[in-house]
Formats: structure tokens, C-alpha cells, sequence
């Protein structure tokens, strides 16, 4: 053991210096250190930057004779103080004094000695220097103790002193370090400056591959793929210089001996020495490979649930077919797909319940929609050839997509080779266990492929839009056949009457918003009436769909049927208000009139109820008598004059009863325009009744153009007001019958009237360049005027008038109507009817304020019709 001599000289290294006292050879004039002064200067990774070693002497006497600067730093005793004091009073607590004065005697005696003694630390007085006092804070020193001599030769001795608070706590640095590189589920890596790494645990070992010492020396592109490597460089290199912590940052690479991507997150921290020096980079991984693909399965579910509620809000807000795939496609693309097609049977779009085809997935589709993210081009049909939309097609029969449609399952169909999709899910569209048509949704290359969710997802989308477009494809088939219905109930073509020019317009509600709705029951009708008169019809049966087009139907007969009795307009609206209300009751209308007498809480018949105006127009008289049961008033336009509207006391609805309908008879002039129309004309959601009818009064101020230009010029500009209801327009110019073509002559009750009658007509017919109806003419009204002497009263009229067929007409005042028998063989007469029915196109009579009239009618001789001859038509009698 090399020994120390007790009295040495100052150390070159300031740091490490001895003060010497008065009793080592004098005090020195040097300063001591500051406080903060480093521990060392010497090279960088020594030991002693981590623990506090200091040194002192001791005389023979037992007394401190050195005393160095780090005992200073430690004890916080100055050099001044410490130099001469007997370091068993000064620091050793009383009841250790006499053990440790023991222990002295034996180190002065020559041994040496090693040892854990417990002192004082130095407290602070109040002007922040160091004392010594017995309640300073205590601590605990490892004490090594080498005897040596003086220069005299006596006794002595050198201590070395470690603070072992700092031992312990390298002690618990060191166990947390091993509990790091041996026991961590975390991998962990010491990078050094070099971006190399210098150490790391088992955990790192065992994903990695080797042993931890296997690893020592390797970068991370030993680890990582380049562009990831390179990115974790550079963020390696931002720590090293700038000391900022990285937390959670996320690595992608593969382990030795799989193909499976995983997923780090890392947290990057600067490692520095005691000195304070950077000496590497702490690298803390945990593998989150399972927690990434987790929340991947979380996020679909969350889009899924998504894409869920948003096809819920707006798949099936219209009852429009393609409009129902389109917000399928809008659902889908991006968010699921990136491209998407819906084909749907062609069969079924026309009608078909069970188009040929449908069992084995061949039957002709039609494309009704597609969307796309990335492309314009649509998806083929399996031919290579793209398919537009609207266009017809059908899937080969071995193909994946005819596959979907016969099996009612979805299919996976690959990309072609070079194309830009790379796969298809086929996704049959099934509704009540009916496949309707087959969705494809398609992804191009670098999206991720369909999965298991995915596919389960695509069915509940299919399905739902399915759903809506059955409801659509049915409620369409049932519009399409109440339109039908309600066209084959409106009048033929354009409605001719005598001594009118008649124009007519119906739409129904979707022609004008290009919307889908159900049909309503609005009509209009023209019917002949005997003596040149016409009857125009306008009504609105309350409510839609078939049930208000069956009972526009039924009502437009009934109206028929008593125009054809010729009574008078408010009879007929009182006879078809009976009639609405039996509609409703199973028993007809009189069970509803039973019913009305009931309390109404009894009443469980359903309730028809309609408007209708009911208008008769005699071409001879220009005099025209309206009706009206709750509806809009008629519009009248005289020439050189505004629109007006007529004052027609409206009455109740039909079907409502109990109250009597009034009359209104209108003198019309020549060349005057006469509009009948329905409430969808005039009224709408966004426009009042009042603002509608104002603008159809103001469209009216052109009349004399013809009367389709007129038609056509008021739905163009009450186009805005029209809404989802039916429209029905009737509009008439009176072209009264001129004063040449009527013959009116009164007779008196005598014999000789037939033979007066029969030269009037005779004289007329010449007059009209009728020769050809002469006889005919002549036969059948000495019949009727006969049957008038013998059977009626009052004086006979006798009236021919000629349009665009002969029509004469008989009149008396009797109210008993002739009735047409069958004569016996051996009967006289009684056959005169019966010849007015053979030589005539059509007879009747009507009752009149006054009486009756009955009539016949011959048509024309055109040139090609022939008439019946009397002589023939009498020989068929008998």
C-alpha cells in the first residue's frame, strides 16, 4: 500500500487542493471555490462525475491537519474551521464518541480501517453560511482510513470519505436500469450519439430477433423499412440537437419472419451524463399493432353505423325509381365505395310481376343509376363493354353478378387484369323475398379490399334501397294504372258540340312538378244534349288515388246518364249529390239516406265527397244555365272586355246533401270565351286560392286567338302555380246557331196541321239544299205532329234546326211522354214510334217548363252514307 505523507504539498488540480492550517505549515491567501464548482475537470465519463469523494488528514494529535476542498463541499465545514478539530467531537454524535476514540487510537496504532459512520451535516445560519450544530441534518459516510507517518516520522493518517447516500441511490438507478433491459414488456434501446445503439433489453431481443448483445452496433434501417427508417433518422437527430421529448409517435415496419405489418408507438427522450452532458437517446416501443387494428375496427363500425343512418334519412324520400337509386349511389360514394351501379329487371320496371329470366338471374336489366369517385367510365356487364345508364343488358349466365341474382347472395367479382377497379361486390336487391335488381359496389386498386363487414353492410344497404324501390316500382304501377283508368273515363279525343268550338286540357300532378304523385279525381266531360244543346261538365272528386279515380269514374257516368234525361242543371246536381252519398255506403243510396237520419257517431260509411259545375248551353238561344255544387266559379271573357268571374251561388260539395242547389242562366254573346276549370289550376302549396285566381282572370286577355293557343298560354303562365294536384281546363266559344239555320213555326190543334207541317218541312229542307231528307223528313213529322194531336195539348211548334246534323223538333203542352210499344199483327197503329226509330239516327222527348218535345235526328247526306227508304222501313213493320 503506497502511503500518503501526511504533510504534501497543494495539488495542481485546484479542485482537489488541501487547506493547510496554522498547525500544517500556514494558512494560504487562496479563496475557496464557489459552491457550484464542479466535482471534477477531469475527462468526460469518469466515475467520480456521479459519486462525492472527498479527503482529509490527520495529525498525530488525533487533530485534522489537511483539509481538503471536497471535504468542504461535503461536510460544509471551511478549511479555516475544520483545520485542528478533533473530527470525533465534530462530527460523531455523543453516544458513538468513546467507540470512535477507540477506533482513532487503533488508526494511529498503525491499522487500517474501512467503515460506515454515521455524522451530522452542516446547517445554515442566517447569513447563508455553514455551522455546525447538533440539530443539523445527519447523514452517512463510507470512511476508508490508511495510516502513514509525518515527516518527523510520527503517526498519522490519510480518510477518504464517500457520500453513501449517493451509493444508494446509484444502487436504485442501477436495479431500475436492470429492471429496464431485463424485465420491461416495453422494448428499449440506448441510441448514442452516432444514432447507433449502444444497448438493448430483452424484450427488444425477442421481437427482433437475437441475443441484446446481438443488437449492439445496429441503426434503425437495420430494422425498418427506408422511407420509415429515414423519417425515424431524422426525428432521431431533431432529439439529439434540441432535447425535445417525442411522445406516441407511430412506426410501421415487419418483424423477422413475417409478412404482417405492425405498429409501433414510440417515445424519444435525450439521455444526458452526471456531467449534463447528451450522451444518446433513450428509445421506449410498445407494439400497438392489435390496438391499431382495434380502432380500425371501431372506426368501420362507426362508419358503418354512419352510412346506416344516413341511407335511413335519405334512401326512399321519393316514390321515384331512379331517384331511389341515385340516393343509394350519393350514400355509398366516396364513404364506402368508389365506384357503384344499380341495375334493376326490365320485367318488373314495365309491369311484369315474373319476367322470364328472373328464376336463373338472365332477364334483361335496365342500368337506372351509377356513381363514381375516381371515373366517368360505368361498370361493364361482364363483357368488357361499358354499360351507359339507362341502356338494357343482361349478365352472362355463369358470371358472379347472374350468380348473385340467382342465389339472392353477394358475390366477389376481381378486377380485370390492368384495370382500375380491383375488386366488385355484387349485391342482389331483395325486397318481400323478390330479387329486384343487383347493386355492384366497386373499389380500384389501393383502396382497402371488401371484408366480412363490409359485405354485411352492403346487404343491409341493398336491402333497405331494395325496400323503397319495390314501394316505388308498386306505387308507380298503381299510378300509372289509375291514370289509365281516370284518361279512359275523360272524354276521347277533342270534344265536338253544336254551336260551340271546344279546347280541354288534363294533367296530372306529376306531368307539372316532374314529380310522382297519386292521381287525383279531377274530370271534365261534353255531352250532346237533343236540340243542338251541349252540357259541359267540370268536377272534383276530394281526396286521391284509385279510390278518388273510381269514383270520379262513377260519378261521370251517373252525370251522364241524367244529362241524357235531359233535367234540368240543379235536378242533376241534386240526383248525383244522392248519388255521392250512397258511393260510401254498402247498401247504395238508400242505405246513406237511412244513415243521414242517424246519429252521426253511428255512421261508419265512408264519406265521397266532389265538386261540380254543371253547365247546359242551348246553340239556338245562346243562353246558357249554370249549376254549381261547391266549386270554383266559371270564368266568362265577352269580346272587348275583361275576364270576369260569373256569380254562381256554389252550393254545398256532393255527397254532403240536405241542402238544394240554385240556378243561374247567362245570356252569352257571340264569340264569347267560357272557361271551366279545377282548383290545381289556381291553388297551390306556395300560392292562395286568391292569387291563383287572379292570375288565371289576367291570363285570359287575348280570347279571340284559338282556343288551344288559349289553352296552352294558361298553363305556361300559371305553370309556377301549380302544384302536385290535378289539373282539369274546359274552355268553349260560343258559335251560336245563325238565324238561317232554324225553322220555327206554331200550328194550331186541328187536322189540318199535319198536312201544314209536312209543307214547312218540305219548304225548308229545299231551302237547305236537302232534297235527300226530304221525304224522310216529311213521313217522320206527320208522325210526331200526329201523336201530338192525338195525345198532347195545348198548340203544336214545330221547329227544324241545322247544324251539323237535321234535328226536328215537335212541342205541345202535354206532360205525358210518349212511350214506344210493340204493335201486334193484327194492330192498326201503334207503330208510328216504332218507324221513327227505324228511319231516324236517334229520338226522344224532354219535358220542358211548358210541356214536352220530342225529337229525332237524320244525319247529313255526305255522299257516302246511304239513307233507309220509308217505303223498305214500313214493309219491315208488318
Amino acid at each position: 500500500m503506497s502511503e500518503i505523507p501526511a504533510k504534501a504539498t497543494e495539488s495542481e488540480d485546484p479542485s482537489d487542493g488541501a487547506r493547510t492550517g496554522a498547525a500544517g505549515g500556514g494558512a494560504t491567501d487562496e479563496m475557496p471555490p464557489p459552491a457550484d464548482a464542479m466535482w471534477q475537470s477531469s475527462p468526460p465519463g469518469s466515475i467520480y462525475d456521479y459519486i462525492k469523494v472527498a479527503s482529509f488528514s490527520i495529525g498525530p494529535d488525533g487533530h485534522v491537519d489537511q483539509w481538503s476542498l471536497r471535504a468542504e463541499q461535503l461536510f460544509g465545514i471551511p478549511a479555516e474551521r475544520a483545520v485542528g478539530m478533533d473530527p470525533i467531537e465534530a462530527f460523531i454524535d455523543p453516544g458513538r464518541r468513546e467507540q470512535g476514540q477507540r477506533k482513532m487510537a487503533e488508526i494511529l496504532d498503525g491499522r487500517e480501517w474501512t467503515g460506515v459512520v454515521p455524522f451530522r451535516l452542516p446547517a445554515e445560519a442566517d447569513d447563508g453560511t455553514a455551522v455546525r450544530t447538533e440539530r443539523g441534518p445527519s447523514g452517512l459516510a463510507e470512511v476508508y482510513v490508511m495510516p502513514t507517518r509525518t515527516a518527523e516520522g510520527d503517526k498519522a493518517a490519510v480518510c477518504i470519505v464517500v457520500d453513501v447516500r449517493i451509493l444508494r441511490r446509484m444502487e436504485t438507478d442501477l436495479a431500475a436500469s436492470q429492471a429496464i433491459f431485463g424485465q420491461s414488456p416495453f422494448g428499449f434501446l440506448l441510441i448514442d450519439t452516432d444514432l447507433r445503439v449502444r444497448r438493448a433489453n430483452e424484450r427488444f431481443a425477442s421481437i427482433f430477433g437475437g441475443r441484446p448483445d446481438d443488437h449492439r452496433g445496429k441503426g434503425v434501417h437495420d430494422y425498418l423499412p427506408r422511407a420509415e427508417a429515414d423519417r425515424v433518422s431524422a426525428t432521431l437527430r431533431r432529439v439529439l440537437e434540441n432535447g425535445e421529448s417525442i411522445t406516441d409517435m407511430h412506426v410501421t415496419g415487419f418483424v423477422p419472419g413475417s409478412d404482417e405489418r405492425r405498429h409501433w408507438s414510440i417515445n424519444l427522450y435525450r439521455v444526458h451524463s452526471g456531467s449534463g452532458r447528451p450522451i444518446g437517446i433513450a428509445w421506449l416501443g410498445t407494439d400497438i399493432t392489435a390496438r391499431r387494428a382495434a380502432a380500425r375496427e371501431a372506426a368501420a363500425a362507426r362508419r358503418n353505423l354512419a352510412l346506416l343512418n344516413e341511407a335511413g334519412a335519405r334512401i326512399g324520400n321519393s316514390l321515384d325509381l331512379e331517384t331511389t337509386a341515385r340516393e343509394l349511389l350519393d350514400v355509398v360514394v366516396p364513404g364506402f365505395c368508389d365506384l357503384a351501379t344499380v341495375d334493376l329487371y326490365q320485367g318488373l320496371l314495365a309491369g311484369d310481376e315474373t319476367p322470364s329470366g328472373l328464376a336463373d338471374g338472365s332477364a334483361e336489366l335496365r342500368r337506372v343509376a351509377f356513381a363514381s369517385a375516381v371515373s366517368g367510365a360505368p361498370l361493364t356487364a361482364g363483357t368488357g363493354e361499358p354499360v351507359e345508364v339507362g341502356a338494357v343488358h343482361h349478365f352472362a349466365f355463369n358470371s358472379r353478378c347472374a350468380d348473385a341474382l340467382r342465389t339472392a347472395r353477394p358475390q366477389i367479382v376481381p378486377g380485370e387484369e390492368g384495370g382500375l377497379v380491383h375488386s366488385t361486390l355484387a349485391v342482389p336487391m331483395v325486397a318481400h323475398d323478390t330479387v329486384v335488381g343487383l347493386a355492384q359496389f366497386a373499389r380500384t386498386k389501393g383502396s382497402e379490399p371488401f371484408g366480412d363487414r363490409d359485405r354485411a353492410l352492403a346487404v343491409e344497404l341493398a336491402a333497405r334501397a331494395a325496400v323503397c324501390i319495390d314501394n316505388a316500382r308498386l306505387y308507380r304501377r298503381e299510378h300509372e294504372r289509375a291514370l289509365i283508368l281516370q284518361r279512359s273515363l275523360l272524354p276521347p279525343g277533342d270534344p265536338e258540340a253544336s254551336g260551340l268550338d271546344i279546347a280541354c286540357r288534363y294533367l296530372p300532378g306529376n306531368a307539372a312538378t316532374g314529380r310522382p304523385s297519386e292521381v287525383g279525381g279531377d274530370w271534365f266531360d261534353v255531352i250532346e244534349l237533343p236540340g243542338h244543346r251541349t252540357a259541359l261538365v267540370v268536377g272534383d272528386v276530394m281526396g286521391r288515388g284509385l279510390r278518388a279515380a273510381v269514383a270520379m269514374g262513377e260519378l261521370r257516368t251517373a252525370v251522364r246518364t241524367l244529362a241524357l234525361l235531359d233535367l234540368e242543371p240543379a235536378e242533376v246536381l241534386s240526383q248525383l249529390d244522392e248519388i255521392a252519398r250512397g258511393l260510401g255506403a254498402p247498401g247504395g243510396v238508400q242505405q246513406a239516406t237511412r244513415a243521414a237520419r242517424r246519429p252521426r257517431e253511428a255512421d261508419l260509411s265512408e264519406v265521397y265527397l266532389a265538386t261540380c259545375v254543371y253547365a247546359v248551353y242551348d246553340s239556338v238561344t245562346r243562353r246558357c244555365t249554370f249549376a254549381n255544387a261547391g266549386h270554383l266559379p266559371p270564368v266568362l271573357v265577352e269580346p272587348g272586355e275583361p275576364a270576369l268571374m260569373l256569380d254562381v251561388p256554389p252550393g254545398m260539395p256532393l255527397g254532403v246533401g240536405g241542402e238544394p242547389f240554385e240556378e243561374v242562366e247567362v245570356e252569352l254573346p257571340e264569340g264569347a270565351l267560357l272557361a271551366l276549370y279545377t282548383d290545381g289550376l289556381v291553388e297551390s302549396r306556395d300560392h292562395p286560392l286568391d292569387e291563383g285566381l287572379q292570375a288565371f282572370v289576367g291570363a285570359l286577355t287575348d280570347p279571340g286567338r284559338p282556343l288551344e293557343d288559349v289553352c296552352d298560354h294558361v298553363l305556361n303562365t300559371l305553370g309556377s302555380h301549380h302544384g302536385e294536384d290535378d289539373i282539369a281546363l274546359l274552355m268553349a266559344r260560343v258559335q251560336g246557331l245563325p238565324a238561317e239555320s232554324v225553322g220555327d213555326w206554331t200550328l194550331p190543334r186541328e187536322p189540318r196541321s199535319v198536312g201544314r207541317a209536312r209543307e214547312y218541312a218540305r219548304a225548308q229542307l229545299l231551302a237547305w239544299d236537302l232534297e235527300p231528307l226530304v221525304d224522310t223528313t216529311e213521313l217522320l213529322v206527320s208522325e210526331l205532329v200526329t201523336n201530338a194531336l192525338r195525345y198532347g195539348e195545348g198548340e203544336i211548334r214545330l221547329r227544324l234546326l241545322l247544324d251539323r246534323t237535321l234535328v226536328c223538333e215537335v212541342w205541345d203542352s202535354g206532360l205525358v211522354q210518349p212511350r214506344r210499344r210493340r204493335a201486334r199483327d193484327t194492330d192498326e197503329g201503334g207503330r208510328g214510334l216504332q218507324l221513327v226509330g227505324l228511319l231516324s239516327a236517334a229520338w226522344g222527348s224532354r219535358r220542358t217548363p211548358r210541356g214536352k218535345t220530342v225529337w229525332f235526328e237524320l244525319p247529313l247526306p255526305d255522299g257516302e252514307s246511304t239513307l233507309t227508304d220509308p217505303a223498305e222501313a214500313l214493309l219491315s213493320l208488318f
